[in-house]
């Protein structure tokens, strides 16, 4: 989910950029400019593009050129992805769904008004239109 919001507020908190060959063995990139626990960025792999934290080796071994970018990713960042996560998880089949309420016995039910943000018709139920105040104080413009 950390990468879902980061992109959505353009935003990935970069330190470094870091370009050249690359390579991962027993799952951790060998490199010496990370930390462990921070985050990083791959770009350029076959296997691990995406967002990772350092030192949990879960990454799949390989040998890539491309870029590793260095994050410092703020706390309250973390702590709202986590938050994020758990309001998808009590709510996010409901938000996905076309419908506001559904009633099986009587076969009665409620669609949804179409003004999304977005224009899907639920931008403003999912997690982007819930949190999006919130997420507005680190997105950047450019």
């Amino acid at each position: 989910m950390l990468e879902q919001i980061l992109d959505f507020v353009h935003n990935y908190f970069v330190k470094e950029v870091h370009k050249g060959s690359f390579s991962i063995s027993n799952g951790s990139l060998n490199v010496s400019f990370l930390q462990n626990d921070q985050y990083f960025k791959i770009i350029g792999s076959i296997f691990n593009d995406g967002v990772h934290k350092f030192g949990t080796g879960t990454l799949q071994d390989e040998t890539f050129v491309g870029e590793v970018w260095a994050m410092a990713v703020p706390p309250a960042v973390i702590a709202l992805s986590d938050e994020i996560d758990d309001w998808i998880d009590k709510y996010g089949d409901q938000a996905s769904s076309p419908y506001q309420s559904e009633s099986f016995g009587g076969y009665s039910y409620s669609k949804k008004s179409s003004g999304g943000q977005s224009g899907d018709g639920n931008a403003a139920s999912d997690w982007t239109g819930i949190f999006r105040s919130r997420l507005n104080h680190w997105r950047k413009i450019s």
